[in-house]
């Protein structure tokens, strides 16, 4: 019967540590001990180089060339609101702007705004934003309201964290 007590690992499966830098007796040779001879590595508290490291020469990453184009720093990144959020804060039918959207807090921050289709619509409102989904844009129309587009500025960049 297996007991805690008599577990073991099975055999071969545990390597002894390689003890060096002891003598000539200790099989790992008495001058280098397996680490070479003088340089860097050689050292003891020393050897420690960053990954990529190549003893000063160019890094392999630095001497091929770069490709491609990544457009995250150009894209647009939007403030998302639901029509079902807005008909749920907006009382009385109406026109919602952004100014509106972020006094009822559905919106934080300064991008601009794309309203998107989740929920249903009931009040015929009108709501200015600077997006729509498909879907928003026909539930919204469907209820009797509309959607009107608003220009922002010229460009709107991504915040850096």
């Amino acid at each position: 019967m297996i007991r805690l007590n008599t577990l073991k690992p099975a055999p071969g499966s545990r390597h002894r540590r390689k003890i060096v830098g002891r003598g000539e007796g200790s099989g790992h040779g008495g001058k280098g001990s397996t680490r070479g001879f003088k340089g860097q590595t050689a050292r003891s508290g020393d050897s420690h180089m960053r990954h990529g490291f190549e003893g000063g020469q160019i890094p392999l990453i630095r001497r091929i060339p770069k490709r491609g184009f990544k457009t995250t720093a150009f894209r647009t990144v939007y403030s998302l609101v639901n029509v079902g959020d807005i008909e749920a804060v907006i009382a009385t039918a109406g026109e919602v702007t952004p100014d509106t959207l972020r006094a009822a807090g559905l919106v934080k921050g300064s991008h601009p705004i794309k309203v998107l289709g989740d929920g249903d619509v009931v009040k015929a409102y009108g709501v200015k934003a600077h997006a729509f989904s498909a879907s928003a844009k026909t539930k919204l129309e469907k209820a009797g309201g509309r959607a009107e587009l608003i220009a922002g500025p010229a460009v709107w960049k991504r915040k850096k964290a």
